[in-house]
């Protein structure tokens, strides 16, 4: 629905959603999981923006609780360099989700839970205008923080929540959510329906934007090309802007990256992954046949790991890179071998 904005002010945002188109295909990092001092954040937009940037964002996304983006807020912040997407975080009463992409002025009903049935008339809601609903952090260790809904009708997960440094216990169970959005892959894949893997900072504090970020490859820095991206699957996720990925699978000259197809017709398929930016860090493998390959990298945290496999034996590919100390520094959507 759309509550009580002015003309004046629906005017500007509308303008926020269509501005900042530009740059031509390219790979775009961004933070969808924001929060300002409109909602429980101790940020103001100004500040965020500036941080994002420094941060060097691409674009952020405007999350804010169970309430639309503030008129007046946000739309002097974008530039042709700099997009700023609409969104929500919708807190129910069975877990947490991410509404992106929305109209102006528009909220999702926040107040249902798993038992009463309205979740798919809210995922309608932001589907009808193109927006992608993201479950959110789905193993967060406070009331409402476990994901009760199933995932069918969603679009994505959030298997990436960002640190939080304050003394509120807030940490989402990271692991648990890749670990479960892994094991899924493969049916998923089988059913032509899987879900993008995306990661997010869940910004309220200082010091936590784009920590992590999503790296998508879209046609042009506007809204809808950044979240057909991410629909996609043709992303991967950062700790930081000083790490990279380059992730690709060759079947005879035939080449596909991440979160595409690759027709195989029976071929080997040569997979390369190269990285920058994970000292001492280690690269890891993952098919529906669980971690097949592992390799370390050199001490500038730079290195290319290769591994062969055909379509047989290898449904998908998707690759992990970890510090020496097990955290994650970036991971991939998969690329799907046919």
């Amino acid at each position: 629905m759309t509550g009580l904005w002015g003309e004046r002010a629906l005017s500007s945002l509308t303008f926020l959603r269509a501005r900042a188109v530009g740059r031509g295909a390219a790979w775009y990092r961004g933070d969808c999981h924001v929060h300002s001092v409109h909602s429980d954040g101790e940020l103001t937009p100004e500040e965020l923006a500036v941080r994002a940037r420094a941060a060097r964002l691409d674009f952020i996304a405007t999350t804010e609780h169970n309430s639309a983006a503030a008129p007046g807020a946000w739309e002097q912040l974008a530039a042709d360099d700099f997009l700023i997407l609409l969104g929500e975080e919708v807190t129910t009463k069975t877990g947490h989700w991410l509404a992106l992409g929305i109209s102006p002025g528009e909220v999702v009903d926040w107040n249902h839970q798993v038992r009463d049935g309205l979740i798919g008339h809210c995922l309608d809601q932001v589907h009808r205008v193109g927006g992608l609903c993201v479950v959110a952090h789905p193993h967060a260790p406070y009331p409402s923080g476990d994901f009760m809904f199933p995932f069918w009708g969603f679009d994505v997960v959030e298997v990436w929540n960002g640190l939080w440094t304050s003394d509120r216990p807030w940490n989402a169970d990271n692991e648990a959510a890749l670990a479960e959005w892994g094991r899924s892959l493969a049916a998923d894949i089988h059913t032509g329906s899987w879900r993008p893997a995306m990661g997010n900072s869940d910004t309220h504090l200082e010091g936590q934007i784009g920590i992590p970020h999503t790296v998508v490859f879209a046609e042009e820095l506007s809204t809808e090309a950044v979240l057909a991206g991410i629909r996609a699957g043709r992303s991967w996720i950062a700790e930081s802007a000083d790490v990279d990925v380059s992730f690709t699978a060759n079947a005879d000259g035939r080449v596909a990256r991440v979160g595409e197809r690759l027709a195989t017709h029976g071929e080997q398929v040569e997979v390369q992954a190269a990285v920058r930016g994970v000292p001492v860090g280690t690269v890891s493998l993952h098919t529906d046949r669980g971690k097949v390959h592992r390799a370390s990298l050199a001490g500038d945290g730079a290195g290319v790991v290769q591994w062969d496999t055909r379509a047989e034996d290898s449904a998908f590919v998707r690759i992990e890179v970890r510090h020496p100390n097990g955290h994650v520094a970036a991971l991939t959507n998969p690329i799907i071998l046919n």
